[in-house]
This record gives structure tokens, C-alpha cells and sequence, in this order.
């Protein structure tokens, strides 16, 4: 079994601040891109699996109990749903920031991918249970209509860039005492485009993309929880010059019901009975996310115990079937008694010889 502390370096105590820190250095180190030893690439894949793990708390928690974790990930109805809070996702874009220095793609010869978008759904418990659609709306960049994207205006067209003839970058050369060095940056001028807009579009001002809001359905599984993210394809801002649009990322909370505690598929629920109730037996009504239902107190219950309802619980998100509804019995001790149910206690008392 895989020691992710180890790999990582820190201890089990370690705060969710050290872990990123040291997975952060350990990239560094071991990016491919900067690393071309033999091994480099496994060695990163196992840094960014231990990483996923430990900087998740609900994933942390399975592996320290079990030693092992579910990876995220999953799909659903052409979404893409796993487990947030410093997982694959933000992993990921530290990454290409670390290397890179920003979240968005360009493509050699001036495409550039929008960016992803995120978008916070509170949702309640009821909607958990069900699977839910909803219909949000979205601030973001869209292509321009008048231009079609090209950030030139109708009829023209863009020029080959004069400060790098086309190529998008630049080469420098610096000389230092040790020698001459070389380096490649992009384009100041061309922004890496290769091409300059000489007849910018009146509409975008030669960006190919304008601000507006658009409505987006979002599909919510049944049985989701707080913690979870969902991915709608190519809903993010628009791409520019052809670049391909970002995703918007929706990350989701499940609002406390005050009827129930719930524990991953389970639901527990608690319920005060009489002490006659506990004592004679009863039949007691339970809400149910599908209903009432009926319990049946055997005579001689006794505060703390547990009932089951097979089912009754939340769907399982990655498997079939529901969990199930705990009934959490408690005894209510009456108070303020009359003269008259204070005699028949004490008399009850003496019958039991106490």
C-alpha cells in the first residue's frame, strides 16, 4: 500500500496548508517538463495521486481509516462530477500556473482557450435525494456576432505581425560573463497571435469576444452531497481567435436539513417518545424523504435505541440502491408533574420495590 504522507514528506498531522506546500515543491522538482531524468513522469503521476488524497478531507479521512481511497472523477449525463476542496481540479491548475503562469491554454498561432468558470449551487435535501435540474444564469464572454470571433470587423482581416513576422514569439539574446544566453517569450506586441488586428470590430474593439449572460441547465445526480463539483462542457468564456470555450465548474453545497443528521447514504433521525410510549409500546409516524412511515416502539424501549428502515436513505451516488433511515429513540422524562401523576409514579415505585 502507497504511504501518501511519505511521499509527499510531511506527517500525518500535517494541515491541508503543509500539504500543498510540500506537493507544491515536489512538482517543482518533478514536472516532466522540467524534469528529464527516467522516472521523472511516474514519479510526478505519484505525487499529484498523493496530493488529490490528502488535500481532500473527505478522501483524507477514508484513507487514514482504510488506507485506501475512491478516486474522484465519474461521469454523469455528460457531466463530469468528483470531489472538491483540493483535489484533481485545483491540482492540476496549480501546476500549469507553477510552469506556465496562467489557467488559460494558447495555441500556436493565436488561438487561446477561455477560461473556466465556477458557479456555487446551494441545493436542499429533498433535491439530494431526488436529482434535480436547474436553470442558472451566467455573467461570462461570448464570441462576438458581428465579427464571428475574429476581432476584425466585417470584410477584414488580420495582418501578419511585423514585430515577430508571424511566429508569435520573439528570441532575445542576453550576454552575461558566462556566456551568451537565448530566450523565447511571446510576442509582446501580437500577444502570441502572430497576427495584428489592423481593422478592429466595433462591436468587441478587436478582443473577438463580448461580456453578456446566458442560462445554463445544470443536471444534479440524485444522492450528491456538499463537496462535489460538476462540470458543464463549454460553458465557461468563450475562446479567443478560434480557441476552444472553458467549462464552468459547479460546485455544490446541500443545505442541513433540521430533521435529519446524514452520514454519507445514511439518514439518521431522532425521535422523543413518552415515557408511557416506551414503557406500553406504540406505533410512533416518521417522516421520510418519500412519505410517512410507521414505527412500531416495543414495550420496554429504551432511550438510545436504534431502529432501521431498510432503503429509506439517500441514493448511493457511485452504485444502486439508497441507504438507510436511522430512527434514534429518546426517552422524554416528564416534568412538572400533578399531585395526581406523582402519586401513580410513587405507587408504581413501590409495586417494583424501589
Amino acid at each position: 500500500m502507497k504511504d501518501y504522507y511519505e511521499i509527499l514528506g510531511v506527517s500525518k498531522q500535517a494541515g491541508a496548508d503543509e500539504i500543498k506546500r510540500a506537493f507544491r515543491n515536489l512538482a517543482r522538482k518533478h514536472h516532466p517538463d522540467v524534469n528529464k531524468e527516467a522516472g521523472a513522469a511516474d514519479k510526478f503521476k505519484e505525487i499529484n495521486e498523493a496530493y488529490q488524497v490528502l488535500s481532500d478531507a473527505r478522501k483524507k479521512q477514508q484513507y487514514d481509516t482504510f488506507g485506501s481511497a475512491q478516486p474522484g472523477g465519474g461521469g454523469f449525463g455528460g457531466f463530469d462530477f468528483s470531489s472538491a476542496g483540493g483535489g484533481g481540479f485545483e491540482g492540476f491548475g496549480d501546476i500549469f500556473e507553477m510552469f506556465f503562469g496562467g489557467s488559460q491554454t494558447r495555441r500556436r498561432g493565436g488561438g487561446e482557450d477561455g477560461s473556466d468558470l465556477r458557479y456555487d449551487m446551494t441545493i436542499t435535501l429533498p433535491e439530494a435525494f431526488a436529482g434535480v435540474e436547474k436553470e442558472v444564469e451566467i455573467a461570462h464572454y461570448t464570441a462576438c456576432q458581428t465579427c464571428k470571433g475574429t476581432g476584425s470587423k466585417p470584410g477584414a482581416s488580420p495582418t501578419k505581425c511585423t514585430a515577430c513576422g508571424g511566429a508569435g514569439q520573439v528570441r532575445r539574446t542576453q550576454r552575461t560573463p558566462l556566456g551568451a544566453f537565448q530566450q523565447i517569450t511571446t510576442c509582446p506586441t501580437c500577444q502570441g497571435a502572430g497576427e495584428q488586428i489592423t481593422s478592429p470590430c466595433s462591436t468587441c474593439h478587436g478582443s473577438g469576444r463580448i461580456k453578456s449572460s446566458h442560462k445554463v441547465k445544470v443536471k444534479v445526480p440524485a444522492g450528491i452531497d456538499s463537496g462535489y463539483r460538476l462540470r458543464v462542457t463549454a460553458a465557461g468564456d468563450a475562446g479567443r481567435r478560434g480557441g476552444s470555450p472553458g467549462d464552468l465548474y459547479v460546485f455544490i453545497t446541500v443545505r442541513d436539513d433540521p430533521r435529519y443528521e446524514r452520514q454519507g447514504a445514511d439518514l439518521i433521525y431522532k425521535k422523543v417518545i413518552t415515557f408511557s410510549q416506551a414503557a406500553l409500546g406504540a406505533e410512533v409516524t416518521i417522516p421520510t424523504l418519500v412519505g410517512q412511515a410507521t414505527l412500531k416502539i416495543p414495550a420496554g424501549t429504551q432511550s438510545g435505541s436504534n431502529f432501521r428502515f431498510k432503503g429509506k436513505g439517500m441514493p448511493n451516488l457511485r452504485s444502486r440502491g439508497h441507504g438507510d433511515l436511522f430512527v434514534l429513540v429518546e426517552v422524554e422524562t416528564p416534568q412538572n408533574l400533578t399531585t395526581e401523576q406523582a402519586d401513580l409514579l410513587q405507587k408504581f415505585a413501590r409495586l417494583r420495590n424501589e
